[in-house]
């Protein structure tokens, strides 16, 4: 039973920033699409423009919880949250273009397509996050 709860315990540990940056970006995704809903359906905001708000508004809140829980760093803030913002641009440029292409080209729903383009979003923006925007620096 014990070398149950250490291999847990290990596997956690080796895959504890990619669980948390799931989580993390489970909820931020769940928010950009709930104000892309809210926008595109209730205030009837066209579709791209409701897209870099809702994009912008999951960007913002994802820099600052993975910041404080998911990679812990505290030193270069601006630096940091610049770099993230940069990422979360290109991503918002890429998600704008990928709904653009299986809304406009493929004919898919426009909330599938949505979908679809986070899923692809968030796997990049992953690694590009993990390894240049919260990569330790030399002076930690």
């Amino acid at each position: 039973m014990e070398s149950i709860k250490y291999m847990s315990l290990a596997l956690y540990n080796r895959f504890r920033q990619l669980i948390l940056y799931g989580i993390i970006g489970g909820f931020c995704a769940s928010l950009d699409f709930f104000i892309f809903y809210s926008l595109t359906t209730y205030l009837d905001v066209y579709y791209l423009i409701a897209n870099v708000i809702s994009v912008s508004a999951g960007i913002t809140i994802s820099f600052l919880l993975n910041r404080k829980y998911n990679f812990k760093v505290k030193d270069n803030a601006l630096r940091r949250f610049m770099t993230f913002a940069s990422i979360g641009l290109g991503g918002l440029l890429l998600s704008s273009v990928l709904l653009y292409f299986f809304f406009e080209i493929l004919s898919l729903e426009k909330f599938l397509s949505k979908i679809l383009s986070i899923i692809l979003v968030v796997l990049l923006q992953f690694l590009l996050n993990k390894y240049i925007t919260f990569k330790k620096s030399n002076y930690e």
